[in-house]
């Protein structure tokens, strides 16, 4: 079994690779978020590993990997040296399949891993959200208004995707182009200017039907309920 391994502290790396590779696992290592959500794009890996840090800004890039992945299953769990209980919910919520504290026993961390591939392969999830009167069906890669199906590119869909599940929060333009295009570069940048723009006239986004895409220069973009809806509805 081939792992991918998001880890930028040496120490916790070694560990790990160690753990791994007595239960006959091999591992290959990421210290870039950048190149790691490129791989696994053009890979395929049984499993990924991620350590992440502390503060949210610094993961915000994994955390909207997690939430718009529309083709890929790949069970991913999350170490972190701190385990509030905030810091879990967010992780499971964002799409991740279990949360490990470290420093960690090598057997847990195993068995852990070994747990979460007996519950993949007996799931059959179906992840939608409905935010006034729009229903995304992450499975199915469908989008529509009503009952009334829209028709979105994958890009797209997967930007819709990261805008309707985090309402109220900007999303920077580092983040989209790293969760969608595999960089943060600034060809990407302009593409996401137009990929916006083409989101909004598609969705016929405004004050009629009560959602809005708000653009800030210095802080990215934000889905705002402009109706009595505030929250997502997730199943």
């Amino acid at each position: 079994m081939n792992i991918a391994c998001y880890i930028r502290n040496d120490a916790v790396f070694e560990q790990v690779q160690v753990s791994l590779a007595r239960a006959g696992f091999a591992c290959d290592r990421f210290t870039s978020e950048s190149l790691l959500l490129r791989t696994v794009r053009r890979r395929s890996f049984d499993f990924v590993v991620i350590d992440i840090g502390l503060e949210f800004e610094e993961n915000e890039g994994i955390f909207s990997w997690l939430n718009c992945r529309t083709d890929d299953s790949t069970p991913v769990l999350i170490l972190s040296p701190e385990k509030a209980a905030t810091l879990v919910a967010h992780v499971l919520n964002a799409g991740a399949d279990d949360f490990l504290l470290r420093p960690f026993e090598p057997v847990e961390l195993v068995a852990r891993i070994n747990a979460v591939l007996r519950r993949c392969d007996r799931r059959q999830v179906r992840r939608t959200i409905e935010v006034a009167g729009f229903v995304l069906d992450q499975d199915a890669s469908s989008f529509s208004y009503q009952g009334a199906p829209i028709e979105l590119t994958p890009r797209e869909f997967t930007m819709a995707w990261m805008f309707f599940s985090s309402p109220g929060v900007y999303i920077s333009r580092e983040t989209i182009g790293t969760a969608i295009w595999g960089t943060d570069s600034e060809i990407a940048g302009r593409t996401i200017e137009q990929h916006v723009y083409k989101l909004r006239k598609k969705l016929l986004l405004g004050a009629e039907r009560g959602i809005v895409i708000r653009t800030a220069y210095s802080q990215g973009y934000r889905l705002e309920l402009t109706s009595v809806e505030r929250e997502p509805k997730a199943a």
